[in-house]
């Protein structure tokens, strides 16, 4: 594996900052296979961030959209048969394309048909993986998966086995958690920012497998790489979680804020809030 050089944490944020105005600027296509539970949350948050999104599930259709849309999003949610079909079509079609592709292995673990469809989609190159610790120990083969979609491990327990998925499929992988890790598995960065009510709303970590997909569509013609690409679409999301959960009365005031917020979140937010740190992961290759 080539190691990449060391991320600061302070290029990093002004980096997100960066990426955020671009996503707003550019509108990425985010081509989402996700699940019936989150369809109008995940549209309606990446049309607050800025982003179009499209659900496009039928075969036949969803190669040819993957193709041309900034980034896919593949969500294991709700599998029914010809969504998965779909999904394998439109993960062909962008690898013939280029177009990156976010996988979200929700649930995997227990379940064996989602369980089986990860598996073979994790070895298709996706530009990033996302999902709970359960669900990422799961795929890294060390785990057996949470209970139905809620995680029963702790974030830092798949900091080494994310890794390892990161070096074995080339994709950048984000544990969600109280304090979110995404790693190259040469690079991993923790982010401490969001708020324990995105957790109690249908399709808040669905959602962000979304935004992830938009940001990496966005940073397509740039320098800019996956790992911070990745990072960047987490701490808009999360640092919008905060500003939402500050007037909030409950989950379902906070949904509509949430929304509210990721329209309302800028650069300079980013800048003043931000939580991050740096460092090398787990098992990390000298």
């Amino acid at each position: 594996m080539q190691t990449h050089a060391a991320i600061d944490p302070a290029h990093l944020i002004d980096t997100s900052g960066e990426l955020l105005d671009l996503v707003r600027s550019t509108t990425p296509l985010v081509h989402c296979i996700t699940n019936a539970v989150v369809t109008n949350f995940t549209a309606n948050a990446l049309l607050a961030i800025g982003a179009a999104p499209a659900m496009v599930d039928l075969v036949g259709e969803a190669g040819p959209f993957a193709t041309v849309a900034s980034g896919l999003l593949v969500n294991l949610g709700t599998p029914q048969p010809e969504q998965r079909a779909a999904a394998r079509e439109a993960v062909a079609a962008a690898r013939q394309a280029g177009t990156p592709w976010v996988l979200d292995p929700v649930a995997i673990g227990a379940l064996p048909i989602r369980t089986e469809l990860a598996h073979d989609l994790a070895e298709l190159r996706p530009a990033a993986i996302r999902g709970n610790a359960s669900e990422i120990l799961a795929l890294a083969g060390v785990g057996a998966g949470g209970r139905g979609v809620d995680a029963a491990d702790e974030t830092d327990a798949a900091a080494g086995p994310a890794a390892a998925l990161a070096r074995r499929t080339g994709a950048v992988v984000a544990v969600s958690g109280p304090v979110d890790l995404v790693t190259d598995g040469s690079i991993t960065v923790r982010l401490a920012n969001g708020d324990a009510l995105l957790t109690r709303v249908t399709g808040g970590g669905c959602a962000l497998g979304a935004v992830v997909a938009a940001f990496l569509g966005a940073a397509r013609a740039t320098a800019i790489r996956p790992l911070e690409a990745v990072a960047a679409a987490h701490l808009a999301y999360t640092v919008a979680a905060e500003r939402a959960a500050g007037g909030a009365a409950g989950p379902g005031s906070f949904a509509v804020r949430f929304l509210d917020a990721l329209a309302a979140v800028e650069a300079s937010e980013l800048r003043a809030l931000a939580r991050v740190s740096t460092g090398a992961p787990l098992g990390a290759a000298a």
